[in-house]
């Protein structure tokens, strides 16, 4: 294969879309697995409307996001889990003396400490809260990491137990690493990992931060994880 066939040119394409800052920042705004209106991305990312908009359309027709229309207001948001995947991945590459800063504000202070702590990487938990939920799971027998990430039996029990439904005939893999950005160790993705942060908000364990990605464990969710995985409550505040 030579510079000149088909999959060469589809990967530089592919490249060269995330290749822009302006474009980046709204793949990683976007991992927190909800929809945006394109106002929103364009005050995230501090650009104009127009500007913003010839964006999302490049990343549109590259299959990175789908829209749709509400009336006079555009929506956006990552086309599937494989490209929140590509995203995380592609971040998690990144040099941490490279995007290292002092904050400038104490709220810049706050928002970082509190993706730090805990945050949605799409569909699933992640940071220290991802991290010690997945350190737990691997303790108790319930996830195995030695080759590659897999629930095991004793786990897909447990998720029984725990009364969070497992997708066992989706396509999407059962369990997945992803590797952390912040922690730099991996931490459950896939069906299960999905499964679990959407159980974990919707029950109350966690509750989201602000309108980003950050999310805190809640009182009840201390009590619960204390309870089902044995995770120590120091870790997840």
């Amino acid at each position: 294969m030579n510079i000149k066939g088909p999959r060469a040119a589809g990967l530089a394409a592919l490249a060269g879309l995330i290749a822009d800052r302006t474009r980046a920042a709204c793949l990683l705004a976007l991992l927190d697995g909800r929809a945006w209106t394109a106002g929103e991305l364009a005050r995230h990312a501090g650009v104009a409307a127009s500007t913003l908009s010839e964006h999302l359309g490049k990343l549109v027709a590259g299959g990175l996001l789908t829209e749709e229309r509400q009336g006079r207001h555009r929506y956006v948001r990552l086309a599937d889990a494989r490209v929140a995947q590509l995203v995380e991945d592609l971040a998690a590459q990144v040099s941490p003396a490279a995007v290292e800063h002092a904050p400038r504000t104490l709220r810049e202070a706050g928002a970082g400490a509190a993706m730090a702590r805990g945050r949605t990487c799409y569909d699933h938990l992640a940071g220290r809260l991802g991290i010690a939920v997945t350190d737990a799971l691997t303790e108790r027998g319930l996830l195995r990491q030695d080759t590659g990430f897999a629930l095991t039996d004793a786990g897909v029990a447990w998720f029984g137990t725990a009364g969070i439904p497992l997708d066992l005939a989706g396509r999407r893999p059962l369990a997945r690493a992803c590797l952390d950005w912040t922690e730099r160790r991996p931490h459950l993705a896939g069906a299960a990992g999905a499964a679990l942060c959407r159980h974990a908000l919707g029950a109350g364990w966690c509750v989201r931060v602000g309108s980003g990605r950050a999310v805190k464990v809640t009182a009840e969710g201390e009590r619960v994880l204390s309870d089902l995985l044995g995770v120590s409550r120091d870790d997840l505040r």
